[in-house]
């Protein structure tokens, strides 16, 4: 089962941010989650919220901003002044530092809320430029959005989040050509998982934050995990691989 470090090592670090994902990349995790939206200018940056409100001391949408604007707002507002300024990066700042990286990155594309237009294209142009086509999936709870990114990009490995459990999850995956379900732990049943292990279906699951989950699935046989804590479950995992 692989472990994902859930916008970066979130739980100690400002989430989204680079330091979050250089800090994940030293615990050996399997790969980096993050989400991807657009600025007023057309830039593609990494921020999980349709606002900034949350994680930063500014306000208003991330639409309505510049990149020039946005990155003058500290995305460390959560964890005070312990870090110092962080900037919310750039998408194209994280795939060049990714393509020196022996790490997976899951794509949220942040279209549920508000579709921004082209963002699937924009996304996918820089993973192109970097070389990062095999080392790159996507997901979205907007599923349209999957499917576009499969238009533009048959090959795309996409999966498609929920955050409710869907019935026959496996077979609706395969008709529209998904290879994955992203199910939240919360409603997530070893039925459901068979279903979709049944079809050929890939079950990563979102927000694993405690050794009892994260046991659960492994002994149900998911794919992968996404975690706040990417240390300590990439430990365990590795302590059961080698029997202890």
């Amino acid at each position: 089962m692989k472990i994902y470090a859930h916008r970066g090592y979130s739980g100690m670090y400002p989430e989204n941010t680079m330091l979050a994902f250089q800090k994940a990349a030293e615990t050996g995790c399997d790969g980096i989650e993050l989400d991807v939206q657009l600025t007023k200018d057309g830039t593609v940056v990494v921020i999980h919220d349709e606002t900034v409100d949350r994680t930063t001391w500014g306000t208003g949408r991330v639409v309505d901003y510049t990149f020039e604007e946005l990155r003058k707002l500290d995305a460390s507002r959560l964890f005070g002044d312990k870090y110092g300024f962080c900037p919310i990066p750039s998408f194209e700042e994280y795939v060049s530092w990714a393509a020196g990286q022996n790490l997976v990155t899951n794509i949220e594309l942040k279209t549920g809320v508000y579709y921004y237009e082209e963002l699937e294209k924009k996304t996918l142009e820089l993973v192109r430029r970097y070389g990062l086509e095999d080392k790159v999936f996507y997901s979205s709870f907007n599923h349209m959005s999957l499917v576009r990114m499969k238009e533009l990009a048959p090959d795309a490995f996409c999966g498609a989040l929920v955050d409710r459990e869907l019935g026959n999850a496996g077979y609706y995956c395969s008709q529209f050509g998904f290879q994955a379900y992203h199910p939240g732990i919360k409603d997530l049943t070893e039925e459901a998982v068979k279903g979709c292990r049944e079809k050929g279906i890939a079950v990563n699951v979102w927000t694993i934050n405690d050794m009892g989950a994260l046991e659960k699935l492994y002994q149900w046989g998911c794919d992968g995990a996404f975690t706040n804590y990417p240390s300590i479950c990439k430990s365990w995992i590795d302590s059961r691989k080698q029997g202890l």
